[in-house]
């Protein structure tokens, strides 16, 4: 990158003009509210950041999922087809249910914003347009084409979305992904725990409690000892954590229980623990000879481990976070994101969206002066020279 001094100041020249839009933009897309679950809420999000990338010179594609609203795809229209690709990466549902807006109404506060969403994460959406927009105006000819990657399911574990993702991550040289960053200092993500969910069903033997208890077979009591078995698996020291998150069983109390149910939930930190794991509870055998054991699941997010092109594009982020006066930190995240997807294909750098806190919470903010900083890092990181150069 040619100038990267005078490059910064004019990317953050740029931003603060267009602060104001910045924000009426973010407002906008705070007052859509997107539930994962409401496909129409999700259409109309898609179409209308559709209609922004088309303004800005982008071709924009809305592809509509099943039992969600999709994704949008959107690349610049003259795209040099010679040139490598890197991954913009957002999503626009929440976790927040229609009306919430009524009860959590955007608030301007002692220099925050808060609004349902605004943290996790359409500050991130807000972003990549006008990173793009910076880009645009400084008139730099850049060395890896953009790529836009907006999904409406991601809450929910991006399942109809992944398979869109993992084609476009094959074929990237780098991939940045919006969601915001861990702590107010703004910490970026390096690392992600994987998640996996599993369902042990039990089927036992109905019988009277009082008349006939030696009949049954109860499905509760083959539970709780299966549920023991999960508990050992926990292994803190190496970030492995297997929690029996629900269990439901029996019909009444006067009759021995003849079905029960354990919803689990898994985290691990190295790919390889998360394969060992599921062998462990698959392999579960049943204490009593008369039960039947039925495992369902798996590990649906591997995890984003700290891989040496991971850490090159966090080394990356460094250099460009110093250009603007940043002394930026790392961390690694208990939940899972679509980085851990991408992390599998190509190199990956989670977090880089606006600081604040209460993702998923009712206190849900950003810092507003953050807003412009980090989209400031994110335009300097897309005008970096690939990663692979032979891409």
């Amino acid at each position: 990158m040619k100038n990267p001094e005078k490059i910064a100041a004019h990317t953050q020249e740029y931003l603060m003009t267009h602060e104001e839009q910045m924000i009426l933009f973010l407002k906008e897309l705070v007052g859509m509210e997107t539930p994962s679950d409401m496909i129409t809420s999700q259409h109309h999000i898609l179409k209308y950041l559709k209609n922004r990338f088309e303004a800005m010179g982008y071709l924009a594609i809305h592809v509509s999922g099943k039992k969600t609203g999709g994704y949008l795809y959107a690349r610049p229209k003259n795209r040099n087809k010679k040139l490598p690709l890197q991954l913009l990466i957002g999503h626009c549902d929440t976790v927040w249910p229609l009306g919430t807006i009524d009860n959590m109404p955007l608030i301007y506060s002692n220099g925050t914003i808060k609004g349902p969403g605004i943290y996790d994460m359409k500050a991130g959406l807000t972003q990549i347009v006008f990173a793009l927009m910076a880009i645009k105006d400084l008139n730099i000819t850049q060395k890896v084409e953009p790529i836009v990657f907006i999904n409406s399911d991601e809450e929910i574990g991006s399942r109809e979305s992944t398979h869109a993702l993992k084609r476009l991550a094959k074929l990237a040289d780098r991939a940045y992904v919006l969601e915001p960053p861990l702590g107010l200092n703004g910490k970026l993500k390096t690392a992600r725990k994987g998640l996996g969910r599993f369902t042990i069903t039990v089927r036992g033997r109905a019988a009277h409690a009082g008349l006939d208890p030696g009949k049954g077979v109860n499905a509760i009591v083959e539970l709780s000892q299966q549920v023991q078995q999960l508990y050992a698996m926990n292994d803190l020291e190496k970030g492995i954590t297997v929690n029996i998150g629900t269990i439901e069983g029996g019909i009444s109390p006067n009759v021995i229980a003849p079905l029960s149910k354990a919803v689990i939930d898994v985290r691990v930190t190295k790919e390889a623990d998360g394969e060992l794991i599921t062998k462990k509870i698959k392999a579960l055998k049943p204490f009593h000879q008369d039960v039947e054991l039925e495992i369902e699941g798996g590990i649906g997010r591997p995890p984003m481990e700290k891989t040496p092109r991971n850490r090159l594009l966090w080394k990356m982020a460094k250099e460009q976070g110093h250009e603007l006066g940043l002394e930026l930190e790392e961390a690694s995240a208990g939940g899972g994101s679509d980085a851990n997807t991408t992390s599998l294909y190509t190199a990956t750098l989670d977090g880089l969206g606006t600081p604040g806190d209460g993702a998923h919470a009712t206190h849900e903010y950003i810092l507003q002066n953050k807003l412009i900083e980090r989209t400031a890092l994110l335009t300097l990181l897309l005008l970096v020279e690939p990663l692979n150069k032979k891409t």
